[in-house]
């Protein structure tokens, strides 16, 4: 595929743009540094006074440098063991944001029958609270195990790596009846990637070089919402 800019910060390769959006049946975003701007795992750590040692090996894991997520998840958490799980609302409430133009995307989406997934390699602490919010259909992430107030460094249950998001992403597309070329996901790191390849449409955002040069649309200014000017809702934007 030759990527080309269709405009300024905006790139695009194997499609020719404008879509409709209405083509499409289902939306699936990564949640850090995608749907919102943190990195949650780091800000928990920074909050405590482990950011820089954390963040080193988020960076690593995302640019594709640790190929097994769970290893580099295990490895971060186990830095976090003992952290009082109180850190958890403190981050929600002032420093978790949306990104720019997300809420004007999730609004056109839905206008135009959209399903909207959040599946994210963070934690449900996060996700069960965007999931009201927003009014998504459906959110999938990593359970901290909780003892006694504090985080034993530990996930219940399986692990959501690149694997699990590329199975979420396909079961939610069985329920509703959608065909992978009916799906768009949403992601900026290497554990996007086999969600990205399974849908019709794959976009990232502000996303690491390995993950810019494997997807279709490539958003490396403004917000989310540039993605309206290649998928054009049925109602008037701009």
């Amino acid at each position: 595929m030759t990527a080309f800019e269709f405009a300024p910060g905006l790139t695009v390769q194997g499609f020719t743009p404008p879509l409709p959006l209405a083509r499409f049946r289902l939306i699936a975003f990564d949640m850090d540094s995608t749907l919102i701007n943190i990195e949650c795992v780091d800000e928990i750590a920074d909050v405590v006074g482990k950011g820089p040692a954390v963040a080193a090996i988020t960076e690593a894991a995302m640019r594709g440098e640790i190929a097994d997520y769970k290893e580099s998840l295990a490895r971060r958490l186990a830095l976090l063991a003992g952290t009082p799980a109180s850190v958890l609302q403190r981050v929600y409430e002032h420093r978790l944001r949306l990104n720019p133009g997300a809420l004007e995307l999730l609004a056109y989406a839905r206008w135009d029958g959209l399903k909207i997934l959040l599946v994210s390699g963070g934690f449900t602490y996060f996700t069960d609270r965007l999931k009201p919010r927003l009014g998504l259909d459906y959110a999938f992430s990593n359970e901290l195990e909780i003892q006694d107030g504090v985080l034993t460094g530990r996930i219940v249950g399986r692990v959501i790596d690149g694997q699990a998001k590329r199975d979420a992403v396909a079961k939610a597309c069985l329920e509703i009846g959608c065909s992978p070329e009916q799906v768009i996901a949403v992601g900026d790191g290497a554990n996007d990637l086999p969600m990205m390849e399974f849908a019709g449409l794959s976009v990232a955002y502000r996303a690491k070089p390995k993950v810019r040069e494997r997807a279709n649309v490539s958003i490396d200014t403004g917000g989310l919402n540039r993605l309206l000017e290649v998928t054009v809702p049925s109602v008037a934007y701009g």
